[in-house]
């Protein structure tokens, strides 16, 4: 399998890297949020635009962006508008989504951009297009919040993320049981160890799926989610919590 560098992490080898959400509602409240990040150790900052009150102005999304990027210095940037459908804060028309994506690709500001896979092939064709022609690495999402598939089922969503080309395909579900944490982390090593060529992320929310985000190393998952304060998905640890269990984890493995 492939690593994937962006900037000075490589994503792929060693302890899963662990990504801290910014979930501010004003442009305050997020760059209040970068620089109390000052005090903790992660890898990358993922900003939920979604949850911004004016994520659908891109001159303002821009404005906060260039802030965010001059605030957080190297520390790599994951921007994703995540859609009311996939459980996001807010609806977006297609075309928005696409124009978002693409004037904060182009702007330098972020180096990894969240492309819901499932949101219709030809629109997300021309977002992993336009995202890849800026230079800036994509992240190939899909969320159940209110089930795990079937072990077939995840394979093929994590595979065909990989065929559209996005560079690290991710995927969240809810369980319903313990079964269904174990039928997540038997698609993650089956996907990681036959399928792959590239990190993938994956991840079981809520309590009962605790497990899979300390657990990548073992099973194959790259990156994992973090909490410094409020949470932007359901089980997310806080982050020191985390970071001390993967280092735990990953001397031992």
């Amino acid at each position: 399998m492939n690593t994937l560098k962006i900037r000075d992490l490589v994503v792929g080898e060693g302890a899963p890297k662990i990504i801290v959400p910014i979930v501010g509602k004003t442009m305050q409240q997020i760059l209040d949020k970068a620089d109390e990040l000052k005090y903790y150790t992660y890898d990358v900052v993922e900003w939920r635009v979604d949850f911004y009150e004016h994520a659908l102005d891109i001159g303002k999304v821009l404005e906060v962006a260039g802030a965010l990027r001059a605030a957080l210095g190297e520390t790599p940037i994951l921007f994703t508008f995540r859609t009311a459908r996939e459980g996001g804060e807010q609806s977006i028309s297609p075309e928005n989504y696409t124009a978002l994506n693409k004037a904060v690709a182009e702007s330098g500001y972020v180096d990894l951009i969240d492309v819901e896979i499932f949101a219709g092939e030809e629109l997300v064709r021309e977002n992993i297009a336009n995202i890849h022609a800026a230079g800036v690495a994509v992240v190939g999402s899909n969320h159940e919040f209110e089930k795990t598939p079937d072990k077939a089922d995840l394979l093929y969503r994590l595979r065909k993320m990989q065929d559209m080309g996005a560079d690290i395909p991710k995927i969240a579900v809810m369980p319903q049981s313990k079964a269904d944490v174990i039928t997540l982390l038997d698609a993650t090593q089956e996907m990681y160890t036959k399928y792959a060529d590239r990190p993938i992320i994956t991840m079981s929310m809520g309590p009962a799926g605790v497990i899979s985000r300390l657990s990548g190393e073992a099973f194959g998952s790259a990156m994992t989610f973090g909490a410094v304060g409020q949470v932007s998905a359901p089980g997310q640890i806080p982050v020191e919590r985390l970071r001390n269990a993967l280092q735990t984890l990953h001397t031992s493995c």
